[in-house]
């Protein structure tokens, strides 16, 4: 039977639109040009690295059994209705979008493209790409007028893994078309899937709309991170003050300080949130601000523990710490930012000899080596000379662990209040 969908990249965006369309009933194709993964999902196992998570093996049998399959043959995007683009584009370097991923799918689409398809792009991507740098690709490549012979939109990823309150079918989703056509025949395509549909005016604005959301959550992180900072030389309860500025029903959003900001959406700061074909744009001095404070979080939490230590009688050189739970996010398995990593090497450089418990990281590694895993976190955490929770999965009994540790820094704030050191 020929798709209704095709998914182009079949990851942290590509994996659950896919688990969607096939539950709302759409005939749905994954296209991987890696033979490997393809296999591996195609018997109903997630590759290493594949999704964000917080999709199972179990579901993706289910997607199998509603008729989601997985395909290497690009002919087979060439008999579908809607192709979405759900590349990665990680940062370089120089901090820079990589829109090669995006631009080998759209080179790949280009070839079989028919008139009438509609074409969407949901990987996060610089205010303009959708235009200027995916439209060239899919018109050369097919011969075909965008806007006139095929649909082509912009619509920006915006689940969050673990979330059990609102997933695919309660987010709104927003949209832009390169025409009005465009938006419409987005609109009927992610109308099937979610909820709300919401009109941006143009592609570049719904791109813009995913630069917002992104900064806004680091931003906002930084701003309780150099609060915590503030609030411990100052001897205050930060938790505390959150829990109370949390009351006030207006002008204010909570957010909590953590050891640092993992996750896909990277912020964008600067003149890097202009395409680098259009030069240079205003900078974002907010979010390269934010990014700067964030980015010192992991060094931060390294000085809180060798202070502890110290404070304890004792030196980071020799020192066993546990680290629980090394995912970027709780109740999920995927790593991707995660300060844990940067925590552990600074630590070892330090001389400590780390250990960590993760209930979703069966095997981990640092700096070229494994990390000893603890099979039992609690038996662990009373032989640790210090333990550290980076990360606050539901699994985690915090007042049993908090009784059993010599010494715990709690830099989630979960723990009861009187049972560990804070962030």
């Amino acid at each position: 039977m020929p798709a209704d969908l095709a998914v182009i990249g079949l990851g942290h965006l590509g994996l659950p639109l896919a688990q969607a369309a096939t539950a709302a009933g759409v005939r749905t194709v994954g296209y991987d040009p890696d033979s490997r993964a393809a296999d591996e999902l195609r018997a109903g196992r997630l590759p290493t690295g594949a999704g964000d998570g917080s999709l199972t093996a179990a579901e993706l049998r289910r997607m199998i059994s509603g008729g989601f399959r997985t395909t290497t043959d690009p002919a087979d995007l060439g008999r579908v209705r809607t192709a979405v683009i759900c590349s990665p584009t990680p940062l370089g370097e120089d901090r820079r979008l990589d829109l090669s991923a995006v631009g080998e799918a759209a080179r790949t689409l280009a070839g079989w493209l028919r008139p009438h398809t509609t074409v969407l792009l949901e990987s996060t991507v610089y205010p303009g790409t959708t235009e200027e740098f995916l439209r060239p690709l899919l018109e050369e490549g097919s011969g075909l007028r965008a806007g006139r012979d095929f649909h082509l939109a912009y619509s920006p990823g915006r689940l969050d893994p673990g979330n059990r309150a609102y997933g695919y079918a309660n987010t709104p989703k927003v949209i832009g078309g390169l025409t009005a056509a465009c938006t419409e025949a987005a609109a009927a395509f992610y109308g099937r899937l979610t909820e709300k549909v919401v009109r941006a005016r143009g592609p570049r604005e719904a791109e813009t709309v995913k630069v917002l959301e992104t900064n806004y959550r680091h931003v906002n992180i930084a701003l309780v991170n150099e609060m915590a900072a503030f609030c411990h030389d100052n001897g205050v309860d930060l938790w505390d003050v959150v829990r109370c500025a949390e009351t006030k029903p207006f002008g204010f959003q909570s957010f909590r300080p953590g050891p640092g900001v993992g996750g896909h959406g990277a912020p964008i700061e600067c003149d890097r949130m202009t395409h680098p074909q259009r030069g240079l744009g205003l900078p974002l001095r907010m979010v390269e601000l934010a990014q700067q404070v964030n980015g010192r979080m992991p060094g931060y939490v390294t000085r809180r523990c060798a202070a502890l230590l110290n404070e304890h009688g004792k030196s980071a050189r020799g020192a066993h710490v546990l680290l629980l739970g090394v995912s970027y996010k709780p109740d999920v398995a995927d790593e991707e930012g995660s300060p844990a990593r940067e925590i552990a090497a600074r630590l070892m450089e330090l001389g400590a000899q780390v250990g960590y418990h993760d209930p979703y990281v069966p095997g981990w590694r640092v700096l070229g080596r494994p990390v000893p895993r603890a099979d039992a976190p609690y038996e662990a955490a009373a032989e640790a000379d210090l333990t550290v929770l980076l990360q606050h999965h539901r699994t985690y009994d915090l007042q049993g662990l908090a009784a059993k540790a010599q010494l715990l820094l709690d830099t989630r704030g979960a723990s009861p209040a009187g049972t560990a050191h804070r962030l």
